[in-house]
């Protein structure tokens, strides 16, 4: 969080946030406050553009807090309403981390989701190649089949029975188990 965005929450002005940031600095190290570089501070301008002025309000870079930034503040800002505005601060943190908690374990179950699906629809492909395989051909006929043919003497006539050919198996494509 920027220091000018604290400072309003705490009700105070930002420039007495950064003295007393400054007074206490052996409180705020590396991972719970740093100064924006200009290069970020750039960035981050660029960021806004409806910006009507170029240093839009800015003499100095801002302090930026971390959580635990935020949460020294509470110790150095000597105030009934920094104290509630640090719990208020601690409490949004805490839901944020549950939230983004939440949807990793939301990932995970999508991604077992997804390999599930891949494994079903492997077998689904299976099932409508065999049912395409039954419906493209003419089934065999099953009966009886009457023959005319001739011999030397005449006409003759012979009842052949019709056979139908069933697959027990399916067929497998080559290369494939």
């Amino acid at each position: 969080m920027l220091d000018r965005d604290l400072a309003a929450l705490y009700g105070v002005e930002t420039k007495r946030l950064k003295e007393q940031v400054r007074r206490n600095s052996d409180r705020f190290p590396a991972d719970f406050m740093f100064v924006l570089t200009k290069e970020e501070l750039a960035e981050w301008r660029s960021q806004f553009a409806t910006s009507n002025s170029d240093r839009m309000g800015l003499r100095h870079p801002p302090m930026v807090f971390t959580e635990q930034g935020v949460a020294m503040l509470s110790g150095v800002l000597h105030s009934p309403r920094a104290v509630e505005v640090n719990i208020a601060i601690m409490r949004t943190f805490v839901r944020l981390r549950e939230f983004l908690a939440s949807q990793a374990e939301q990932g995970k179950k999508l991604r077992e989701i997804e390999k599930t699906v891949a494994k079903h629809s492997e077998g689904i492909a299976i099932l409508f190649e065999a049912i395409r395989e039954l419906t493209s051909e003419r089934p065999p006929a099953i009966g009886f089949q009457v023959h005319v043919g001739e011999d030397a003497d005449g006409e003759i006539r012979t009842v052949r029975e019709r056979r139908a050919s069933y697959r027990t198996k399916p067929k497998r494509k080559k290369g494939k188990r």
